[in-house]
Parts: structure tokens; C-alpha cells; sequence
């Protein structure tokens, strides 16, 4: 089974541009924790719920700031033809929960732990790729 099979493919994006109050919105929106930055169709970043609070929020960014400030620029991608376990051992090993798919640098679609945890031949990726992502971290001491 590809990726293809499994992942969104009706993705909402951001610009560069885009204020990180407009990205909130849109996160709470469409109940997502990450949206894709996309200029002219291509993807050129992406920007968390994490993002934007602990790097913008916690450090006094503005609200009205662009999401480039502080989008991640280089993007984890994959491709609709890979395989589900190759999708999960990319997300494990780089320790991230969505992966966008491209097709000549143009975003296609997005896959998530979720939509591989609720494949029945992905499951078992899928929780070994959260096993690795979802490391309890240690208080600072």
C-alpha cells in the first residue's frame, strides 16, 4: 500500500506572508496542528501549533508577525508513491508526526501518524514511528 492510499489530499496552506494569527485560525479551523507554507503552489515551509507558541507566543513575536519568522524552511517530504512503512521509518527517524507529500516540489497531499495508525497493515509502523517521536522528555533540574 502507497501513501497515496492514505493521505489527505484536500490540504490548506499558508503563504509566507501569512500572519501567525491568521495560521492559529486556521490550525483551529481545520483542527490540525500544522499547515503547509506554500508560494505559487510550491511548499517552502511549515509552521506547527508548536511554533507558534513556543517560539513566537513565549518569546513576545507579535501576532501580526509572518509565519516565515517562524516556519520550519526545511521540510521532511515524502512522495504519494512510497510506501506506508517508508513513510512511518522517515517520521520516526526524523522525529516528526506529518509528513507532506510533494509531486515536483508541488504540495499533493499530507499523511499523519493518525492516517497510518488507522490502517491495519500500517499500524504496527505507525506506533513504532510514535514510539520514537513520543520520548518523555526530562525536567530541567
Amino acid at each position: 500500500m502507497n501513501v497515496a492510499d492514505v493521505m489527505t489530499t484536500d490540504v490548506d496552506c499558508c503563504t509566507p506572508e501569512s500572519t501567525c494569527k491568521e495560521a492559529a485560525m486556521k490550525m483551529k479551523e481545520l483542527d490540525v496542528g500544522a499547515i503547509p507554507i506554500c508560494e505559487n503552489e510550491k511548499l517552502v515551509g511549515i509552521i506547527t501549533d508548536r511554533d507558534l507558541v513556543i517560539k513566537g507566543l513565549a518569546n513576545g513575536l507579535s501576532d501580526d508577525s509572518t509565519v516565515s519568522e517562524l516556519a520550519t524552511n526545511m521540510v521532511v517530504k515524502g512522495t504519494k508513491d512510497m510506501s506506508i512503512e517508508e513513510a512511518a521509518k522517515i517520521m520516526s527517524h526524523e522525529q516528526i508526526r506529518r509528513l507532506p507529500i510533494v509531486e515536483n516540489e508541488k504540495l499533493v497531499g499530507m499523511v499523519s501518524l493518525g492516517d497510518l495508525a488507522v490502517n491495519n497493515q500500517s499500524s504496527d509502523e505507525a506506533g513504532e514511528a510514535l514510539k520514537e517521536i513520543s520520548v518523555p522528555s526530562e525536567p530541567n533540574k
